[in-house]
């Protein structure tokens, strides 16, 4: 089993910056992929980013040039640098585990273990 907990999520106003973090136990850190998807009301989870051993990194259009993913693979954790926040950037965020082979990291069903989620507001 894997264990994923966020952290980082908050209140900010537009055009400022978050850092989540993506805390993993339990079975050995994956050198498969690591994702961030995101949930605002009403609408259905949406993929942010993405990175693969830290050598692959794939971002949604909407975010592509103000999110940052990394990870740390001696820390287990998976972080996603969010600048320039924009408000409609609101919803939970949520990290998420692949042990898949070839997954494709976009696709939320490709993901088998899922944080609780962490809530970012963007004030306008």
């Amino acid at each position: 089993q894997v264990q994923l907990v966020e952290s980082g999520g908050g209140l900010v106003q537009a055009g400022g910056s978050l850092r989540l973090s993506c805390a993993a136990s339990g079975r050995t850190f994956s050198r498969y992929a690591m994702g961030w998807f995101r949930q605002a009301p009403g609408k259905e989870r949406e993929f942010v980013a993405a990175t693969i051993w830290s050598s692959s990194t794939y971002y949604a259009n909407s975010v592509k040039g103000r999110f940052t993913i990394s990870r740390d693979n001696a820390k287990n954790t998976v972080y996603l640098q969010m600048n320039s926040l924009k408000p409609e950037d609101t919803a939970v965020y949520y990290c998420a585990q692949s042990f898949r082979p070839l997954a494709t990291v976009t696709s939320a069903g490709q993901y088998d273990y899922w944080g609780q989620g962490t809530q970012v507001t963007v004030s306008s």
